[in-house]
Protein backbone atom coordinates (compact mmCIF):
# COMPACT_ATOMS: atom_id res chain seq x y z
CA UNK A 1 0.00 0.00 0.00
CA UNK A 2 1.25 3.27 -0.94
CA UNK A 3 2.26 6.07 1.44
CA UNK A 4 0.00 8.96 1.83
CA UNK A 5 0.94 11.68 -0.34
CA UNK A 6 1.72 14.86 1.51
CA UNK A 7 -0.58 17.92 1.47
CA UNK A 8 1.05 20.87 -0.01
CA UNK A 9 3.89 22.17 1.98
CA UNK A 10 6.78 23.44 0.82
CA UNK A 11 9.70 21.13 2.10
CA UNK A 12 12.21 24.06 2.34
CA UNK A 13 10.30 25.45 5.25
CA UNK A 14 10.54 22.15 6.78
CA UNK A 15 13.75 21.08 6.51
CA UNK A 16 15.00 24.86 7.51
CA UNK A 17 13.14 23.93 10.79
CA UNK A 18 16.15 21.39 11.08
CA UNK A 19 19.30 23.61 12.57
CA UNK A 20 16.90 26.19 13.64
CA UNK A 21 15.63 23.31 16.63
CA UNK A 22 19.67 21.85 16.54
CA UNK A 23 20.61 25.42 17.79
CA UNK A 24 17.99 25.99 20.30
CA UNK A 25 19.14 21.89 21.47
CA UNK A 26 22.61 23.08 22.13
CA UNK A 27 22.56 26.32 23.12
CA UNK A 28 22.67 25.89 26.32
CA UNK A 29 25.84 24.15 26.20
CA UNK A 30 27.13 27.36 24.58
CA UNK A 31 26.08 29.14 27.76
CA UNK A 32 26.22 26.62 30.85
CA UNK A 33 24.70 28.87 33.33
CA UNK A 34 21.31 30.36 31.19
CA UNK A 35 19.10 32.18 32.78
CA UNK A 36 15.96 30.25 32.02
CA UNK A 37 17.70 26.52 32.17
CA UNK A 38 16.73 24.12 29.55
CA UNK A 39 13.93 25.90 27.85
CA UNK A 40 16.09 26.58 25.14
CA UNK A 41 16.46 22.90 24.84
CA UNK A 42 12.57 22.32 25.08
CA UNK A 43 11.96 24.61 22.13
CA UNK A 44 14.49 22.74 20.49
CA UNK A 45 13.09 19.32 20.73
CA UNK A 46 9.48 20.89 19.98
CA UNK A 47 10.47 21.61 16.71
CA UNK A 48 11.64 18.54 15.71
CA UNK A 49 8.38 16.76 16.90
CA UNK A 50 6.67 18.57 15.04
CA UNK A 51 8.70 17.61 11.96
CA UNK A 52 8.19 13.99 12.89
CA UNK A 53 4.71 14.40 13.07
CA UNK A 54 4.16 15.68 9.93
CA UNK A 55 5.87 13.31 8.29
CA UNK A 56 5.29 10.47 10.08
CA UNK A 57 1.64 10.54 10.19
CA UNK A 58 0.88 10.16 6.74
CA UNK A 59 3.76 8.11 6.28
CA UNK A 60 2.58 4.84 8.82
CA UNK A 61 -1.39 5.55 7.86
CA UNK A 62 -1.44 2.75 5.06
CA UNK A 63 -0.18 0.35 7.90
CA UNK A 64 -3.26 1.14 10.39
CA UNK A 65 -5.52 0.70 7.50
CA UNK A 66 -3.81 -2.15 6.80
CA UNK A 67 -4.47 -3.24 10.53
CA UNK A 68 -7.56 -2.68 10.35
CA UNK A 69 -7.71 0.32 11.70
CA UNK A 70 -9.45 2.79 9.98
CA UNK A 71 -13.24 3.40 8.89
CA UNK A 72 -15.28 6.13 7.07
CA UNK A 73 -15.99 9.21 7.68
CA UNK A 74 -19.91 9.97 8.14
CA UNK A 75 -20.10 13.42 7.93
CA UNK A 76 -19.88 13.60 4.51
CA UNK A 77 -21.22 12.39 1.08
CA UNK A 78 -19.31 10.06 -1.03
CA UNK A 79 -20.17 8.39 -5.06
CA UNK A 80 -21.52 5.33 -4.44
CA UNK A 81 -19.19 4.39 -7.71
CA UNK A 82 -15.88 4.77 -5.15
CA UNK A 83 -14.88 1.36 -4.11
CA UNK A 84 -15.09 0.96 -0.52
CA UNK A 85 -11.67 0.45 0.44
CA UNK A 86 -11.05 3.75 -1.04
CA UNK A 87 -13.11 5.31 1.12
CA UNK A 88 -11.13 4.33 4.47
CA UNK A 89 -9.42 6.88 6.28
CA UNK A 90 -6.47 5.16 8.97
CA UNK A 91 -7.98 5.95 12.72
CA UNK A 92 -5.58 5.92 16.22
CA UNK A 93 -2.94 7.64 14.63
CA UNK A 94 -2.84 9.21 17.74
CA UNK A 95 -0.83 6.72 18.88
CA UNK A 96 1.98 8.30 16.68
CA UNK A 97 1.45 11.59 17.61
CA UNK A 98 1.61 10.55 21.13
CA UNK A 99 4.97 7.95 20.94
CA UNK A 100 6.77 11.41 19.10
CA UNK A 101 5.23 13.53 22.27
CA UNK A 102 6.70 10.61 25.07
CA UNK A 103 9.67 10.19 22.96
CA UNK A 104 10.28 13.93 23.04
CA UNK A 105 10.16 14.48 26.60
CA UNK A 106 12.91 11.04 27.66
CA UNK A 107 15.05 12.85 24.91
CA UNK A 108 15.22 15.74 27.04
CA UNK A 109 15.85 14.25 30.43
CA UNK A 110 19.54 15.38 29.93
CA UNK A 111 18.99 18.74 29.18
CA UNK A 112 16.38 19.48 31.92
CA UNK A 113 18.95 18.45 34.83
CA UNK A 114 22.07 19.50 33.71
CA UNK A 115 22.03 22.70 35.40
CA UNK A 116 21.92 21.19 39.16
CA UNK A 117 24.98 18.66 37.60
CA UNK A 118 26.75 21.85 36.52
CA UNK A 119 26.08 23.46 39.71
CA UNK A 120 27.26 21.01 41.71
CA UNK A 121 31.47 21.45 40.03
CA UNK A 122 31.05 25.65 41.33
CA UNK A 123 30.77 25.82 44.94
CA UNK A 124 28.86 28.36 46.45
CA UNK A 125 29.67 30.06 49.45
CA UNK A 126 27.26 31.57 51.69
CA UNK A 127 27.47 33.17 55.09
CA UNK A 128 27.94 30.55 57.02
CA UNK A 129 30.01 28.55 55.25
CA UNK A 130 30.85 26.58 52.04
CA UNK A 131 27.50 24.78 50.13
CA UNK A 132 27.74 22.39 47.34
CA UNK A 133 24.00 22.20 45.34
CA UNK A 134 22.23 18.88 45.70
CA UNK A 135 20.92 16.92 42.90
CA UNK A 136 16.87 17.43 42.72
CA UNK A 137 16.12 13.95 42.93
CA UNK A 138 12.44 15.33 43.76
CA UNK A 139 12.09 17.24 40.67
CA UNK A 140 13.57 14.01 38.67
CA UNK A 141 11.21 11.66 40.18
CA UNK A 142 7.92 14.06 39.68
CA UNK A 143 9.40 14.51 35.96
CA UNK A 144 9.32 10.52 35.42
CA UNK A 145 6.39 9.85 37.53
CA UNK A 146 4.58 12.56 35.25
CA UNK A 147 6.12 10.54 31.96
CA UNK A 148 4.69 7.18 33.42
CA UNK A 149 1.45 8.44 33.43
CA UNK A 150 1.76 9.73 30.10
CA UNK A 151 2.71 6.27 29.14
CA UNK A 152 -0.14 4.45 30.70
CA UNK A 153 -2.47 6.61 29.15
CA UNK A 154 -0.86 5.90 25.68
CA UNK A 155 -1.27 2.12 26.34
CA UNK A 156 -4.87 2.43 27.72
CA UNK A 157 -5.55 5.02 24.98
CA UNK A 158 -4.74 2.89 22.67
CA UNK A 159 -6.06 -0.56 23.44
CA UNK A 160 -9.40 1.59 24.01
CA UNK A 161 -9.05 2.27 20.07
CA UNK A 162 -8.39 -1.47 19.64
CA UNK A 163 -11.34 -2.79 21.63
CA UNK A 164 -13.85 -0.14 21.35
CA UNK A 165 -14.45 0.44 25.38
CA UNK A 166 -18.18 1.53 26.37
CA UNK A 167 -18.02 4.59 27.80
CA UNK A 168 -19.07 3.27 31.85
CA UNK A 169 -15.90 1.81 31.74
CA UNK A 170 -13.54 4.27 29.94
CA UNK A 171 -13.98 6.44 32.93
CA UNK A 172 -11.92 4.57 35.56
CA UNK A 173 -9.21 4.34 32.81
CA UNK A 174 -7.18 8.04 33.68
CA UNK A 175 -7.82 7.23 37.33
CA UNK A 176 -5.21 4.37 37.00
CA UNK A 177 -2.87 6.51 34.59
CA UNK A 178 -2.81 9.11 37.42
CA UNK A 179 -2.00 6.78 40.21
CA UNK A 180 1.88 6.59 39.36
CA UNK A 181 1.68 10.93 39.41
CA UNK A 182 -0.65 10.53 42.87
CA UNK A 183 1.91 8.39 44.81
CA UNK A 184 4.99 10.43 44.39
CA UNK A 185 2.77 13.43 45.51
CA UNK A 186 1.88 11.52 48.68
CA UNK A 187 5.40 9.93 49.26
CA UNK A 188 6.83 13.54 48.89
CA UNK A 189 3.92 14.79 51.25
CA UNK A 190 2.63 17.05 48.62
CA UNK A 191 0.39 19.53 50.16
CA UNK A 192 -2.99 19.09 50.88
CA UNK A 193 -4.50 22.01 52.17
CA UNK A 194 -6.94 24.87 49.97
CA UNK A 195 -6.96 28.41 50.55
CA UNK A 196 -11.05 29.19 51.28
CA UNK A 197 -12.67 32.05 49.42
CA UNK A 198 -12.77 35.07 51.36
CA UNK A 199 -17.22 34.80 51.90
CA UNK A 200 -16.61 31.22 53.08
CA UNK A 201 -13.49 32.15 55.07
CA UNK A 202 -15.88 32.49 58.85
CA UNK A 203 -17.32 29.18 58.83
CA UNK A 204 -13.94 27.49 57.62
CA UNK A 205 -10.64 29.59 58.26
CA UNK A 206 -8.41 30.50 55.90
CA UNK A 207 -6.43 26.91 55.49
CA UNK A 208 -8.62 23.46 55.00
CA UNK A 209 -6.87 20.23 54.96
CA UNK A 210 -8.34 17.84 52.59
CA UNK A 211 -6.49 15.24 53.19
CA UNK A 212 -7.49 11.81 50.62
CA UNK A 213 -10.06 14.32 49.67
CA UNK A 214 -8.06 16.33 47.59
CA UNK A 215 -6.04 12.96 45.80
CA UNK A 216 -9.65 12.32 44.88
CA UNK A 217 -9.57 15.82 43.32
CA UNK A 218 -6.67 15.21 41.53
CA UNK A 219 -7.93 11.74 40.35
CA UNK A 220 -11.24 13.26 38.77
CA UNK A 221 -9.69 16.02 37.43
CA UNK A 222 -7.55 13.73 35.10
CA UNK A 223 -10.65 12.15 34.29
CA UNK A 224 -12.51 15.24 33.48
CA UNK A 225 -9.20 16.47 31.28
CA UNK A 226 -9.39 13.68 29.03
CA UNK A 227 -13.18 12.56 28.60
CA UNK A 228 -13.83 16.48 28.30
CA UNK A 229 -12.58 16.04 25.20
CA UNK A 230 -12.89 12.77 23.99
CA UNK A 231 -16.97 13.72 24.70
CA UNK A 232 -16.38 16.12 21.61
CA UNK A 233 -14.84 14.01 19.05
CA UNK A 234 -16.72 13.47 15.42
CA UNK A 235 -15.83 15.89 13.33
CA UNK A 236 -12.75 16.78 11.43
CA UNK A 237 -10.23 18.47 13.57
CA UNK A 238 -12.51 18.83 17.24
CA UNK A 239 -10.02 16.59 19.27
CA UNK A 240 -7.33 17.79 18.57
CA UNK A 241 -7.80 21.67 18.16
CA UNK A 242 -9.40 21.91 21.52
CA UNK A 243 -6.22 19.97 22.83
CA UNK A 244 -4.62 23.15 20.99
CA UNK A 245 -5.72 25.91 22.36
CA UNK A 246 -5.75 24.89 26.18
CA UNK A 247 -2.08 23.90 25.36
CA UNK A 248 -1.81 27.59 24.54
CA UNK A 249 -3.27 29.11 26.72
CA UNK A 250 -1.33 27.22 29.77
CA UNK A 251 1.59 28.14 28.17
CA UNK A 252 0.11 32.04 28.04
CA UNK A 253 -0.22 31.69 31.69
CA UNK A 254 3.18 29.85 32.15
CA UNK A 255 5.03 33.08 29.92
CA UNK A 256 3.84 35.38 32.79
CA UNK A 257 5.64 33.78 35.73
CA UNK A 258 9.29 33.62 33.66
CA UNK A 259 12.11 35.76 34.46
CA UNK A 260 11.95 38.46 32.02
CA UNK A 261 14.90 41.09 32.29
CA UNK A 262 11.89 43.94 31.84
CA UNK A 263 9.02 43.50 33.88
CA UNK A 264 5.34 45.65 33.38
CA UNK A 265 2.33 46.30 35.29
CA UNK A 266 -1.09 46.02 34.50
CA UNK A 267 -3.45 48.54 36.68
CA UNK A 268 -6.47 47.13 37.25
CA UNK A 269 -8.51 50.43 39.00
CA UNK A 270 -10.61 50.37 36.61
CA UNK A 271 -11.72 47.10 37.66
CA UNK A 272 -12.57 47.94 41.44
CA UNK A 273 -9.47 46.15 41.82
CA UNK A 274 -6.95 48.40 44.28
CA UNK A 275 -3.37 46.30 43.11
CA UNK A 276 -1.75 45.93 40.15
CA UNK A 277 -0.79 42.65 38.59
CA UNK A 278 3.51 42.66 38.09
CA UNK A 279 4.99 40.69 35.58
CA UNK A 280 8.37 40.48 35.06
CA UNK A 281 11.82 40.62 36.89
CA UNK A 282 14.62 38.13 37.67
CA UNK A 283 13.22 35.36 39.76
CA UNK A 284 10.48 37.52 40.53
CA UNK A 285 7.89 36.86 37.94
CA UNK A 286 4.25 37.07 38.58
CA UNK A 287 1.73 38.77 40.46
CA UNK A 288 4.68 40.03 43.00
CA UNK A 289 4.38 37.00 44.92
CA UNK A 290 6.50 35.57 42.66
CA UNK A 291 9.94 33.38 43.80
CA UNK A 292 12.10 30.73 42.42
CA UNK A 293 10.07 27.76 42.87
CA UNK A 294 6.95 29.15 41.07
CA UNK A 295 8.98 29.86 38.27
CA UNK A 296 10.23 26.60 38.08
CA UNK A 297 7.02 25.23 38.75
CA UNK A 298 5.98 27.36 35.43
CA UNK A 299 8.99 26.11 33.53
CA UNK A 300 8.37 22.18 34.32
CA UNK A 301 4.88 22.90 32.73
CA UNK A 302 6.50 24.46 29.81
CA UNK A 303 8.38 21.61 29.21
CA UNK A 304 5.67 19.12 28.83
CA UNK A 305 3.27 21.85 26.84
CA UNK A 306 5.89 22.96 24.29
CA UNK A 307 6.26 19.46 22.76
CA UNK A 308 2.49 18.99 23.31
CA UNK A 309 1.93 21.92 20.61
CA UNK A 310 4.36 20.94 18.52
CA UNK A 311 2.80 17.38 17.99
CA UNK A 312 -0.83 18.58 17.70
CA UNK A 313 -0.16 21.57 15.35
CA UNK A 314 1.70 18.28 13.05
CA UNK A 315 -1.10 16.34 13.56
CA UNK A 316 -3.82 19.23 13.18
CA UNK A 317 -2.53 19.57 9.44
CA UNK A 318 -3.14 16.16 8.10
CA UNK A 319 -6.89 16.08 11.00
CA UNK A 320 -8.34 19.50 9.28
CA UNK A 321 -10.97 19.34 7.25
CA UNK A 322 -11.46 17.32 5.19
CA UNK A 323 -9.53 15.00 7.15
CA UNK A 324 -6.85 12.30 6.00
CA UNK A 325 -5.93 10.94 9.21
CA UNK A 326 -8.04 10.14 12.38
CA UNK A 327 -6.88 10.73 15.87
CA UNK A 328 -8.92 8.18 18.04
CA UNK A 329 -9.13 8.13 21.52
CA UNK A 330 -5.38 7.89 22.32
CA UNK A 331 -4.09 11.21 21.39
CA UNK A 332 -7.43 12.28 23.82
CA UNK A 333 -6.24 10.10 27.16
CA UNK A 334 -2.31 11.76 26.16
CA UNK A 335 -3.63 15.27 25.86
CA UNK A 336 -6.19 15.34 28.75
CA UNK A 337 -3.53 13.53 31.02
CA UNK A 338 -1.03 16.04 29.82
CA UNK A 339 -2.77 18.76 31.28
CA UNK A 340 -4.06 17.23 34.64
CA UNK A 341 0.38 16.43 35.17
CA UNK A 342 0.65 20.29 34.75
CA UNK A 343 -2.24 20.95 36.66
CA UNK A 344 -1.25 18.92 39.37
CA UNK A 345 2.59 19.31 39.61
CA UNK A 346 2.73 22.97 38.62
CA UNK A 347 -0.14 23.63 41.52
CA UNK A 348 -2.39 25.87 39.42
CA UNK A 349 -5.61 23.32 38.77
CA UNK A 350 -7.75 25.89 39.13
CA UNK A 351 -6.34 28.21 37.02
CA UNK A 352 -6.26 24.67 34.16
CA UNK A 353 -9.92 24.46 34.88
CA UNK A 354 -11.13 27.37 33.82
CA UNK A 355 -9.40 26.93 30.28
CA UNK A 356 -11.55 24.06 29.88
CA UNK A 357 -15.07 26.34 30.55
CA UNK A 358 -16.43 25.19 26.78
CA UNK A 359 -16.29 21.46 28.11
CA UNK A 360 -17.31 21.87 31.63
CA UNK A 361 -20.53 23.23 29.79
CA UNK A 362 -20.91 20.66 27.58
CA UNK A 363 -20.45 18.20 30.43
CA UNK A 364 -23.17 19.92 32.39
CA UNK A 365 -25.25 20.59 29.13
CA UNK A 366 -24.26 16.33 29.02
CA UNK A 367 -25.84 15.54 32.64
CA UNK A 368 -29.29 14.55 31.79
CA UNK A 369 -27.92 12.11 29.06
CA UNK A 370 -24.89 10.82 30.84
CA UNK A 371 -27.25 9.45 34.18
CA UNK A 372 -30.04 8.72 32.24
CA UNK A 373 -32.36 10.99 32.14
CA UNK A 374 -32.69 11.27 28.08
CA UNK A 375 -31.97 8.44 25.96
CA UNK A 376 -28.08 8.40 25.26
CA UNK A 377 -27.40 6.93 21.87
CA UNK A 378 -23.86 5.72 21.90
CA UNK A 379 -22.84 8.81 18.97
CA UNK A 380 -24.76 12.00 19.28
CA UNK A 381 -22.37 14.00 16.60
CA UNK A 382 -24.62 15.92 14.85
CA UNK A 383 -26.62 15.05 12.08
CA UNK A 384 -25.16 14.98 8.05
CA UNK A 385 -27.85 16.10 5.23
CA UNK A 386 -26.23 14.82 1.70
CA UNK A 387 -28.54 16.56 0.23
CA UNK A 388 -27.22 20.03 1.56
CA UNK A 389 -23.90 18.76 2.46
CA UNK A 390 -24.52 20.63 5.94
CA UNK A 391 -24.70 19.61 9.44
CA UNK A 392 -27.70 19.51 11.60
CA UNK A 393 -29.03 18.81 15.20
CA UNK A 394 -29.04 15.36 16.18
CA UNK A 395 -31.82 13.37 17.73
CA UNK A 396 -31.65 11.82 20.33
CA UNK A 397 -33.48 8.87 19.22
CA UNK A 398 -32.48 8.35 15.49
CA UNK A 399 -34.39 8.07 12.65
CA UNK A 400 -33.34 4.12 13.14
CA UNK A 401 -31.92 3.48 15.94
CA UNK A 402 -29.86 1.03 16.89
CA UNK A 403 -31.02 -1.92 19.34
CA UNK A 404 -28.71 0.12 22.36
CA UNK A 405 -31.01 3.03 21.87
CA UNK A 406 -33.68 3.37 24.29
CA UNK A 407 -36.64 5.09 23.64
CA UNK A 408 -38.61 7.95 25.54
CA UNK A 409 -40.69 6.32 28.09
CA UNK A 410 -44.51 6.91 27.05
CA UNK A 411 -44.84 9.01 30.56
CA UNK A 412 -41.52 10.64 31.20
CA UNK A 413 -40.77 11.19 34.53
CA UNK A 414 -41.21 14.95 36.43
CA UNK A 415 -37.64 15.09 36.61
CA UNK A 416 -36.58 14.45 32.74
CA UNK A 417 -39.73 16.60 31.43
CA UNK A 418 -38.84 19.63 34.00
CA UNK A 419 -34.66 19.49 32.92
CA UNK A 420 -35.97 19.35 28.87
CA UNK A 421 -38.54 22.08 29.22
CA UNK A 422 -35.81 24.40 30.90
CA UNK A 423 -33.26 23.49 28.54
CA UNK A 424 -35.46 23.76 25.65
CA UNK A 425 -36.83 27.45 27.18
CA UNK A 426 -32.77 27.93 27.02
CA UNK A 427 -32.65 27.41 23.53
CA UNK A 428 -30.05 24.89 24.12
CA UNK A 429 -32.38 21.86 22.60
CA UNK A 430 -35.46 21.58 20.43
CA UNK A 431 -37.51 19.50 21.82
CA UNK A 432 -40.59 16.73 19.89
CA UNK A 433 -44.10 16.39 22.02
CA UNK A 434 -46.93 14.39 21.01
CA UNK A 435 -49.68 16.39 19.86
CA UNK A 436 -52.38 14.76 21.41
CA UNK A 437 -50.96 14.31 25.16
CA UNK A 438 -48.34 17.28 24.69
CA UNK A 439 -45.56 14.78 26.25
CA UNK A 440 -42.17 14.96 25.10
CA UNK A 441 -41.39 12.83 22.46
CA UNK A 442 -38.00 13.45 21.38
CA UNK A 443 -34.95 15.85 22.11
CA UNK A 444 -31.87 16.78 20.32
CA UNK A 445 -28.59 15.83 21.61
CA UNK A 446 -27.76 17.96 24.83
CA UNK A 447 -23.98 18.50 23.12
CA UNK A 448 -22.63 22.09 22.63
CA UNK A 449 -21.75 21.14 18.91
CA UNK A 450 -25.49 21.10 18.42
CA UNK A 451 -26.71 23.84 20.69
CA UNK A 452 -24.06 26.02 18.13
CA UNK A 453 -26.08 24.53 15.37
CA UNK A 454 -29.65 25.03 16.76
CA UNK A 455 -28.69 28.92 17.42
CA UNK A 456 -26.85 29.78 14.08
CA UNK A 457 -28.37 27.33 11.73
CA UNK A 458 -26.88 24.50 9.80
CA UNK A 459 -23.69 25.08 8.58
CA UNK A 460 -20.56 22.42 7.05
CA UNK A 461 -18.26 20.45 8.84
CA UNK A 462 -15.37 23.04 8.67
CA UNK A 463 -17.70 25.94 10.07
CA UNK A 464 -18.55 24.10 12.97
CA UNK A 465 -15.09 23.46 13.72
CA UNK A 466 -14.00 26.75 12.79
CA UNK A 467 -16.93 27.66 15.68
CA UNK A 468 -16.15 25.35 17.73
CA UNK A 469 -12.35 26.58 18.08
CA UNK A 470 -14.00 30.43 18.52
CA UNK A 471 -15.99 29.14 21.14
CA UNK A 472 -12.91 27.63 22.97
CA UNK A 473 -10.82 30.62 22.56
CA UNK A 474 -13.10 33.32 23.74
CA UNK A 475 -13.30 30.78 27.10
CA UNK A 476 -9.45 31.19 27.17
CA UNK A 477 -9.91 35.11 27.04
CA UNK A 478 -12.52 34.52 30.14
CA UNK A 479 -10.36 32.61 31.68
CA UNK A 480 -7.47 34.73 32.22
CA UNK A 481 -10.19 37.77 32.72
CA UNK A 482 -11.39 35.85 35.69
CA UNK A 483 -7.77 34.45 36.73
CA UNK A 484 -6.33 37.80 36.80
CA UNK A 485 -8.87 40.34 37.18
CA UNK A 486 -11.58 39.43 39.01
CA UNK A 487 -9.62 36.61 41.16
CA UNK A 488 -9.32 39.24 44.12
CA UNK A 489 -13.24 39.14 45.04
CA UNK A 490 -12.56 36.09 46.32
CA UNK A 491 -8.72 35.25 47.37
CA UNK A 492 -6.53 37.98 48.71
CA UNK A 493 -3.72 36.96 46.87
CA UNK A 494 -2.10 35.11 44.09
CA UNK A 495 -4.31 32.27 45.53
CA UNK A 496 -4.84 29.63 42.56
Amino acid sequence: MPILPLRPLPSLLLFSLVPVASWFIVRPLLDPMPSIPALYSSIGFSIFAFLATIYLVPALGPTFVKARLSGKDLLKYYDKSIPEQDLLVPESLGLVAASVYVLSLILFIPFAFSMPILEQSHVKKAAEGITVVEFPHYQLAVYLSSLLSLLVATMLGFLDDVFDIRWRHKLPIPIIASVPLLMVYYAERGNTNVVVPLPLRFIFGKLINLGPLYYVYMSLLSTFSTNSINILAGINGSEVSQALIIALSVILNDLLYLPWPIGFRIPLHLLGNKTELEFGGVWNAGMAYGSRELVERHLFSLYFMLPLVAVCVGFMYHNWYPARVFPGDTLCYVTGMAFSVVGIQAHFSKTLLLFFMPQIFNFLLSCPQLFGLVPCPRHRVPRFDKDTNLLYPSQAIPAQPDASTKRFPATPSRLATFVVRILSALKLTEVTTDPTTGAITNTTNLTILNVFLLRLGPMSEKRLVQVLICSQVAGSILAFFIRYALAWLVYDGDRR
